[in-house]
């Protein structure tokens, strides 16, 4: 028997809509239920591909006893984070403040009103190992609302007044700033084995643009060295899918060996940018290959057929995580003959005792990855394990991670100069388009031919990013003037005098809180990636009310980036590019200019201008296309000769 989830399209709320609990989505009817009923009301949030998620699930939400319990005493609303981030950002910061940590599933116990008195992450279904179990924590609240509801209550106006007392002060983006954080860096950089930190070891990939971008401008061959050991750590490890390619969400060990199985859009589209970065700083044609594996995995599995790209691949096959991704010896023989296949096991550290619970993560930790001669198995590989076990599939399109992909095609496509790319990052755009927006309001997402709600300042800022990046690609003028527009919207809709923007517009479902985000954790926040926006829409144009919002976005940020830095690389980013911006050129066409050529000339962070015509302040020499290239704060007389400007970068 279904419940009112059955109703939904996200691939996340449909995977319970056979629980016997009696689930609501957020929704008014069951925060009115909740008051008429005098009942406290549980939230569970979380995702499609959240293997804790599924174990929950699978203990408790499936269990009958648990299903009476909390359909008599509660009323319960499940939502997923990734269609309603306002929801989950807001009681995320509620989590944190109760235990000290967070993650996903969350759970919270609130009032009618939405005012959390209790929240936890997991919970076993009976207590064990210190932790209370779900059954336990049920009767233990139940009863406490019953019984002593006015300390639940003084529990929860306390956490609302705590998460609405924010730090109002505004810093000062100097460029020390960049130096202060490379120092951080170097600190907790593992020189072991890559990344920073302990396990578990997350991509974070825009640490490494940082990095590389630090390192263009300074010089910094330490700074160089940890992307480069990240990177190349990454791949070589489990995290990296050597047989169907494409990165895992993170390593839960400090080798890069044992990934959490799970694949989402967002960390492959921003690996893309890292991989194609390092490529343009060094050259290293390593870095291309694994950034077009990357994207031949995002094609071949996670495209639809009109050009949206999907969310996510789970992480559990059959109730086990990462059942789908591991192999034995006997297993490769049997698909690749006894020759081959113990070759193959030799090279991909595939062995008879495993390395994950028996069974073997293909890895080349202690193999040459430049190595190509088992590639051509992989096709009859990849076949044969999908044969084995199915992956489940987020099929909904969100709009902030396909813009992420976009711009991640973008960048490609300048690297690699191959059309394909392009053409990808172009339908997919139009896919948005279509689908996703309307007079310049975007949707958060789209699934079974239904908009999710208003979209929020992520895919906003993400959305803006990816037109920026289309117009670098083909300086196609329509792209910067929608880039423009859609600032303006931002401004306007999120947008707060005292600096930043909030995480949901004006015209959004009012919440008990209105955060504003700087923090970047696995995706750049909706505020640094906004700082970067408008950095590079500044750079642009040269438009004083561009230059303006970016030094006060990056103000804004700068008072929590100083007491912890990298954790906002994105906006590390935007304030070297603000400080020291790379070249830029301002190129004046005649009719005869091949100006799809042109944004592949130069280097791919450069600022490039396309006019058709010629302005008051940008003449035509020679009947010839015509150059004004400035690098640094000196300008070079404008020339006809490309090749000048691509060896005076090149100095």
């Amino acid at each position: 028997m279904s419940n009112r989830l059955q109703y939904e399209t996200s691939p996340y709320l449909l995977q319970h809509k056979e629980n016997p609990v009696d689930w609501y989505p957020w929704c008014d009817e069951a925060f009115h239920r909740a008051k008429g009923e005098d009942k406290p009301i549980f939230l569970s949030i979380g995702y499609s591909a959240c293997h804790w998620c599924h174990v929950l699930a699978h203990e408790s939400f499936e269990d009958n006893e648990i299903a009476e319990i909390l359909n008599l005493h509660f009323i319960s609303i499940k939502v997923d984070k990734e269609e309603r981030p306002d929801i989950d950002s807001v009681y995320m910061s509620v989590c944190q403040a109760f235990t000290g940590s967070g993650g996903w599933p969350t759970s919270i116990f609130m009032t009618a009103d939405q005012k959390p008195f209790f929240a936890g992450t997991y919970f076993p279904k009976t207590s064990h190992s210190g932790i209370i179990g779900f059954k336990e924590l049920l009767i233990a609240i139940y009863t406490a609302w019953e019984n002593d509801r006015v300390s639940l209550l003084e529990q929860s106006n306390k956490i609302i007044s705590h998460l609405n007392h924010t730090n109002k002060n505004i810093g000062n983006a100097e460029i020390d700033l960049t130096h202060s954080a490379v120092s951080v860096y170097k600190k907790i950089y593992d020189e072991k084995y890559g990344g920073f930190g302990h396990a578990p070891k997350f991509p974070t990939p825009h640490n490494i643009l940082f990095l590389l971008s630090y390192y263009e401008r300074y010089k910094d061959k330490t700074c160089l060295q940890m992307a480069e050991d990240t990177l190349f750590g990454m791949y070589r490890g489990g995290m990296f899918d050597h047989i169907g390619f494409g990165f895992c969400r993170y390593s839960t060990d400090k080798k890069f060996l044992v990934p959490h199985f799970e694949k989402m859009l967002y960390d492959n589209a921003l690996l893309i940018l890292a991989y194609c970065k390092a490529y343009s700083v060094t050259n290293n044609g390593l870095y291309l290959e694994i950034a077009e594996k990357t994207a031949d995995y995002i094609l071949r599995e996670m495209t639809s057929k009109d050009g949206g790209f999907f969310s996510a691949q789970d992480a559990d096959s059959e109730g086990e995580e990462g059942k789908y991704y591991l192999f034995t010896r006997d297993e490769i023989i049997e698909a690749l003959g006894k020759a081959d296949g113990e070759k193959f096991n030799r090279h991909f550290d595939i062995t008879s005792t495993g390395n994950f619970e028996g069974k073997s993560i293909p890895n080349l930790l202690n193999s040459d990855p430049n190595d190509k001669s088992f590639e051509t198995f992989l096709p009859k590989l990849q076949q044969f394990r999908k044969n084995r076990y199915s992956l489940h599939l987020d099929d909904k399109v969100l709009t902030s991670w396909n813009s992420l992909m976009i711009a991640a095609m973008c960048e490609l496509y300048l690297v690699s100069k191959k059309d394909i790319y392009l053409s990808t990052a172009q339908k997919a755009n139009e896919y948005i388009n279509t689908h996703l927006c309307e007079n310049n309001t975007l949707f958060v997402s789209f699934r079974e031919k239904r908009r999710g709600v208003n979209s929020f300042l992520d895919d906003y800022a993400s959305y803006i990013f990816a037109q920026l990046s289309l117009y670098r690609s083909t300086l196609d003028s329509k792209y910067l003037d929608h880039a423009k527009q859609m600032c303006d919207k931002v401004i306007s809709d999120f947008g707060d005098t005292t600096g930043g923007f909030y995480l949901y517009s004006n015209q959004s479902e009012e919440l008990i809180l209105r955060p504003k985000e700087t923090y970047d954790g696995a995706i750049p926040s909706g505020n640094s990636l906004m700082a970067y926006n408008l950095v590079k829409l500044y750079n642009l144009t040269l438009y004083d009310k561009f230059n303006h919002l970016a030094k006060q976005q990056l103000d804004f940020i700068a008072q929590e980036a100083n007491s912890s830095p990298t954790n906002h690389a994105m906006f590390l980013a935007a304030l070297l590019e603000y400080n020291e911006p790379p070249i830029k050129v301002t190129i004046v066409a005649n009719d005869k200019t091949d100006t799809k050529s042109l944004p592949l000339a130069f280097p791919t962070d450069a600022i490039i201008n396309l006019l058709t015509k010629p302005t008051e302040e940008y003449s035509i020499k020679n009947g010839m296309t015509t150059y004004y290239v400035c690098k640094g704060h000196s300008c070079m007389p404008p020339t006809n000769n490309l090749n000048e400007i691509i060896n005076t970068d090149k100095h």
